[in-house]
């Protein structure tokens, strides 16, 4: 996507790479306009990834890395045309040359665009981009352009095929220096390939990536339906809402592969396969959420139901699956850069809120689940608790081990030039919570003894080991009798039943 400022300095940077594992991608520039006396517009891909060298503009065009420039046009107002106007350039350099871009005259501030100081020093021509010749990339930058002719509100750039020959990261400037020009509006297409295809450096590697996944979820599936197969009289609720899980997660992973290897080979984000994919990803972690929330508050295992609260954890769900969905929709449909800062902020914010908030309701709800499983002395459901917290604890922790990595990482690459292991940020989160969801796998995969870790209403008040019968309140017995009391039996009630459900009520 193209962004423009209406400011004649450097700007942010729309990093364009090119290595030996990624490649380019294709797409339509959207219009924009920018007001003010001159402009800076940086467009192209997210990324190019490509190595091979090309001999030629005609062998990059070819299957060998380039760019290329496509029916690029800039439009003045009606206003301006009556005005001659100096050119408007297209500059394309590596992030390693950024220090060629720009000057600046006895020492003051820093301008892309010739000023009339600079002019006098001999140094350039008034309204040209100031540029050097890179050291190290011989060619490079690439600048070129193309002029208004008089009475014209429309300028066409001549189609332009650029060889790319060495790994980097590269930045695409659209740039006009004229003080007399208010508006321009900017549209066309750019490609950007690679000899792998179309898919923008830093996202390359995520198709393998998500690959990986598929089959990691294939894998979890197949160990965890045999299981629910072979021992299907057995299952209980919580274990048909994990089987839930990973079955969003197999259709997430398989839909984003799908997805990369569609923008690989065409080079346009298709639409359809993305908001499937960001759909089912949002569904899978809003599920995910509730049903840690659920276990956490003893659902299916110490209690029937939720009773008043299911309400409330219901729409906890729908509010984190509606912010969820509405950042993911627009981080990814369509798009390849990444949001602005103030955008990308403004959407965040309510997803990282609603997460903080789930930590802290899961993390209450597990001690006093805790603490009730303690004192019912059921020490088999007590201790798939305990890893189970331990688990949690674990993930939290290095959940924000990752944060702070990142915030570090994103600091420390101002101009992306760590592109090669950007994917790797992203990536980890998903690692990440499939570990978490095969701990979860394993402490509840389906057996023989599943029923053990169920609710089972009035027998609540025993907990099952495997030699003996633990009563949660022994009956009072005579202290002379107590040694040959071997038999245990349960508190019964004026009609009766088992005072469990009392006792679980007074607890809560």
């Amino acid at each position: 996507m193209m962004r423009c400022s209406p400011a004649p300095a450097l700007l942010a940077f729309l990093f364009c790479v090119l290595s030996a594992e990624a490649s380019v991608h294709k797409y339509a520039a959207e219009r924009f306009a920018t007001k003010g006396s001159a402009f800076v517009v940086h467009g192209g891909s997210e990324g190019i990834y490509s190595s091979a060298p090309a001999q030629s503009a005609s062998d990059s065009v070819n299957g060998d890395s380039f760019i290329r420039f496509e029916k690029v046009t800039f439009r003045r107002s009606r206003e301006s045309a009556n005005l001659s106007s100096w050119p408007v350039h297209a500059i394309v350099f590596e992030v390693e040359d950024r220090e060629t871009i720009g000057g600046s005259a006895y020492g003051g501030q820093r301008a892309v665009c010739c000023s009339g100081d600079l002019a006098k020093l001999g140094v350039c021509a008034q309204g040209e981009i100031i540029h050097r010749r890179s050291t190290e990339n011989p060619g490079w930058p690439q600048v070129f352009g193309v002029s208004f002719e008089e009475h014209e509100e429309v300028a066409t750039l001549p189609s332009k095929s650029i060889p790319i020959t060495k790994t980097g990261m590269y930045n695409l400037y659209f740039i006009h220096c004229d003080l007399s020009i208010k508006d321009v509006v900017v549209e066309g297409k750019t490609i950007w390939k690679n000899p792998t295809g179309y898919l923008p450096g830093r996202m390359a590697p995520f198709m393998n990536f998500y690959g990986f996944m598929s089959f990691a979820f294939v894998i979890l599936g197949i160990g965890w339906f045999s299981q629910y197969a072979r021992f299907w009289r057995e299952v209980f609720p919580l274990q048909n809402c994990i089987t839930l899980v990973i079955t969003l997660g197999m259709l997430e992973m398989a839909l984003w592969y799908f997805e990369y290897a569609e923008f690989n080979e065409t080079g346009v984000r298709p639409t359809g396969i993305t908001v499937w994919a960001v759909t089912f990803g949002t569904v899978k972690r809003t599920v995910a959420r509730v049903i840690l929330l659920m276990v956490s508050m003893g659902y299916g295992v110490v209690r029937p139901s939720l009773g008043g609260l299911t309400s409330k954890v219901i729409l906890l769900g729908l509010t984190f699956f509606l912010a969820s969905e509405v950042l993911e929709m627009v981080e990814n449909v369509g798009a390849v850069s990444d949001l602005s800062g103030k955008a990308r902020l403004f959407l965040v914010l309510p997803v990282a809120v609603l997460d903080a908030f789930f930590i802290l309701w899961i993390f209450t709800s597990l001690s006093a689940t805790l603490k009730k499983l303690q004192a019912r002395r059921m020490m088999v459901k007590l201790d798939i608790y305990r890893k189970f917290t331990n688990a949690l604890a674990v993930t939290v922790i290095v959940s924000v081990g990752w944060i702070c990595y990142e915030l570090y990482f994103k600091s420390n690459d101002v101009y992306n030039e760590q592109w090669q292991n950007a994917w790797i940020v992203p990536a980890f989160w998903q690692v990440l919570s499939f570990s978490l969801l095969c701990v979860i796998c394993i402490l509840w995969t389906p057996s023989q003894t599943s029923t053990r870790y169920a609710y089972s209403g009035d027998s609540e008040e025993f907990d099952k080991d495997d030699t003996t019968l633990t009563l949660i309140k022994p009956a009072l017995t005579p202290a002379k009798d107590a040694g040959s009391a071997l038999e245990t039996r349960p508190v019964k009630g004026s009609n009766g039943a088992s005072n469990g459900n009392d006792e679980e009520d007074k607890i809560e």
